[in-house]
Parts: C-alpha cells; structure tokens; sequence
C-alpha cells in the first residue's frame, strides 16, 4: 500500500472569522475581493450572498479566512484546541491508519488542512491521547501545508507529492468531496470519501465515470454497513420476502452544532450528515431484491439550531419520505421514512440515538443501536452513559497496543486499504469490488439521488422523481 493523506474534516468549534476594523485587514469572503468590499458583518454568510445575487455560489467548495478551521474530530479528535466532547475524542481515521501502518498496511502517511499553524497543537494532542496511551505507536505524518502557512488548496500540494496507486482519504465539509476527489482520481489516486459521497447526483456520475476510465478504486465511508447487528440484519432481509416499509431515525446533541455551526445549513443539512447512514442500510438491503427509489417527498422543522446561533437557513430535523418499487415488477412498492435531527437533548445518555424498523412480507427486524447493554454511571458526569465500543473500541490489549481492530468504525478504513492493496497488485480490478457488497461509488449511486432528491424537494416544495435507465439515474 503507498502513501496515504487524511484531509481534516471542518468541525471547529470557533466561531466565524471577524472582519478587523483596520482596511488593509478586511475580511475577504470566498477569496473575492469584490464581495469583500461589500460585506455586511452585521448579516449571516447566506444573507450576504442573497443580498449581492451570489446565492449559486453557496455550493461552492468553501475556503479562505471565512471560517477557522479545524483538522477534524473525526480524523484526529482535535476540535477547538482540544480533545472532543464526542465519544470520538482521539478520532477515527488518523489511529486506524497509524495502526494499521504498525501492522504492516500502510507506509507513509501524511495530513492536509488549511490552517497549518494548528499542527503543533495537533500533533501534541496525538502523542498525548495516542502515542503514550498505546505502546508509542508512531503517529508521525507528514503535513500541509506548512506550520506556518495558511493554504485552503493545500489538498493540491500532497496530492501532488503521492503517485499513481497511493491513496487519499477525505473528511471535508460535503461542498468540497467532489472538487479534492475528482483532483485525485484525475491523478490516479484511489480515494475514500466520507459519507455522503458528493451532494449531488450529477457530481456522482461523474466520478464514478472518471474512476473507471483511470480505474482506481473509490470507496465511500458507509461504516454503518459493518456495523455487526447491520450486517447480520442485512443478511436475515433477503430470506423474509418483498420489501414493505423501513422506519429509521439518527440523532445526535444539540452541542454538535457548536462543532458544526461553521458550516451546519450552508455548506450542508442534517439529511446529508446522518440520513445518509440508514438511507444506504436501507438501499444495501433492498437492492438485492430488485428496489430501486422512485419519488421522494421530505419535510423540515426549524427553530432549535437558529436559537444556537446557526445560520437562519438551518434545520433541526429532516425527514424523507420514499416511494420504492421493484424493477421487474413496478405494482410492487414499499415505502421507506427517514428522520434525522441534530437537536436532540443533551443528556440523553447517548451521542447518537439510531434506530430502524424493516417491515417484509413474511417478517421484521427491529434494531436499536443507541442502547446496547453497556451501561456506566460516573459521578462525574451526572448521569448515565450508554458506550458503543462495537464502533470503536479504544481500551489497549494486554500488551499495551491498540485493540480496536474489530470495530465497525476500523473495519470500514482496513476494507478500504485491503482494496487498494488487492487493485494494486492486479488481484482484483476495482469493478470486481463492486460486486462484493462494498459501499462503492457504483453501489451507492441511489443514496445520492436520495439526499439531493430531499433537498430539492423541501427547497422547491415538491415531490422529486427518480429515474434510472441502464445505469443513468436523474431527478425530474
């Protein structure tokens, strides 16, 4: 396996950049110059741009000194100068790729940001919570950009430095999965992206026929799929007969969105960032009994996340409402619901309530993953705490190493370096993934129309068709 780089998901908790009063400091939203004159500091970003007509540009990557920030608590499990709040405080991807490297899978690893002066902080963190709690695992990494040095297209520099066969892994804001992973697989770097995949149906076609005319191999980060219960019930599904009805809902704490107030109802919604999760459980399930969606109808509320400061155009909780139907047999339908929100309460006990309901012909399944069985009382958080050490298990083995290995959480990052490692070699070619039950570009192409068909749907208060005709899908 060759290089691997971890692009650093933006969820700091800093609040937005402030303009200085002094002219030659001005705040220069989106790199421009003439919106940087015109600014408004009184007015949210999304007022702004409807006021100067450049509401379009609100799907552009973003980047610049519009917002601080952070390497991400997903991938290192620093947000706002310290360990998160989470249940992810020393993260996911960066100890599962530094492990992974010890066992002998990966080799050089290296991280872009935009804010290269956080890397010190960064590092100091994980030699803390990582390198001295696991047997001092190496956590060194090359970085990017520099320490000193603030470059929102840093992504360009190390994607740069790696060559064909290496591979990236991407946690960034949604706006920016399409541009960083269609730079690489241009480059012919393999590359996981984090769910969802890209917000829009178009962008997803587009990689998927760019990956394959470069054939590398595109993974998305559908971690879910490995979760035990998950795949246990995806399995059960097939023998209970015709798809009827799915009910899910994934939530998590109001406190979230001071993580993600940078980009929470601009950059992205509560559908795209949890409905994604049971929206492709859903999908994996069905699709092998010939389901395809065909119409979505979703509805929001608002109210809780603005009162927090959020952007005016945030909603709390979104549900999509999908009419499903069998491909060979059209009179056959089912109905699927799916409800996310990230204004639950507090203390509920857990970070992320998830639960779903499938409903077949000749039987159900019900899972609920928020309360497992594991239940600890500490008197220093007042109250009781429900752990999933079935994501990741972050107690050390007997000798001290990372013990891990078999969570849903690492399991999803090692089938993606297995794939690499088996495309590279030429035992498999990146089609043959496909075919494996693997959360590929090409298997999670109906999640996609799904998420933008719902987002469509609530911005232009309609149903939203989908259509799909030898492996085209589109939104009408």
């Amino acid at each position: 396996m060759g290089s691997q780089r971890q692009n650093k998901k933006r969820r700091s908790s800093k609040s937005t950049i402030r303009q200085s009063n002094k002219p030659k400091k001005a705040l220069n939203p989106r790199g421009n110059s003439i919106v940087a004159q015109n600014w408004n500091k009184k007015e949210t970003l999304t007022q702004n741009y409807r006021r100067l007509g450049l509401t379009a540009r609100l799907k552009a990557p973003t980047g610049g000194v519009e917002k601080s920030i952070g390497t991400g608590e997903y991938t290192t499990g620093f947000v706002g100068g310290g360990a998160s709040g989470s249940d992810k405080k020393v993260g996911v991807i960066g100890l599962s790729l530094f492990d992974l490297r010890r066992r002998g899978k990966v080799n050089n690893l290296s991280m872009a940001g935009t804010n290269g002066t956080k890397f010190p902080a960064i590092r100091e963190h994980l030699d803390k919570n990582i390198s001295k709690v696991y047997n001092n695992l190496d956590i060194s990494f090359d970085s990017y950009p520099a320490n000193d040095v603030k470059d929102a297209e840093s992504y360009k520099v190390a994607i740069d430095a790696l060559k064909p066969g290496d591979a990236i892994t991407i946690f960034t804001p949604d706006t920016t999965h399409f541009p960083i992973a269609l730079y690489a697989i241009e480059r012919g770097i393999h590359v996981l992206v984090t769910k969802p995949a890209v917000k829009l149906l178009e962008h997803h076609q587009q990689l998927i026929k760019a990956a394959e005319e470069k054939g590398v191999y595109v993974f998305v980060e559908h971690h879910k799929r490995f979760d035990p219960a998950y795949s246990d019930a995806r399995h059960k599904a097939q023998s209970l007969g015709d798809f009827n009805y799915f009910y899910s809902y994934m939530s998590q704490p109001k406190s979230q969105l001071e993580t993600f107030k940078a980009w929470a109802g601009v950059d992205s919604d509560i559908s795209y960032y949890l409905n994604s999760h049971h929206i492709d459980i859903c999908d994996s399930m069905v699709t092998q009994q010939g389901y395809l969606p065909v119409k979505v109808s979703a509805s929001a509320s608002k109210g809780v996340a603005t009162d927090l400061g959020c952007d005016p155009a945030t909603e709390d909780t979104i549900s999509l409402i999908v009419q499903w139907a069998r491909k060979d047999d059209p009179s056959k339908r089912a109905t699927g619901v799916y409800t996310a929100s990230w204004t639950a309460p507090q203390r509920a006990g857990v970070h992320s309530n998830q639960y779903f309901h499938y409903l077949a012909q000749n039987g159900e399944i019900r899972i609920d993953q928020a309360k497992r069985g594991y239940d600890v009382a500490d008197d220093s958080l007042g109250q009781l705490m429900w752990y999933n050490p079935f994501y990741m298990r972050y107690a050390p083995d007997e000798d001290g190493n990372f013990n891990g290995q078999t969570g849903y959480g690492y399991i999803s990052i090692e089938k993606f370096v297995d794939g690499c490692r088996q495309v590279n070699s030429g035992a498999l070619k990146p089609e043959d993934l496909n075919k494996k039950g693997l959360p590929t570009l090409r298997t999670t192409i109906a999640t996609t129309a799904i998420l933008e068909a719902g987002r469509r749907s609530i911005d232009e208060g309609r149903d939203i068709k989908i259509e799909e005709e030898n492996g085209f899908w589109k939104l009408v």
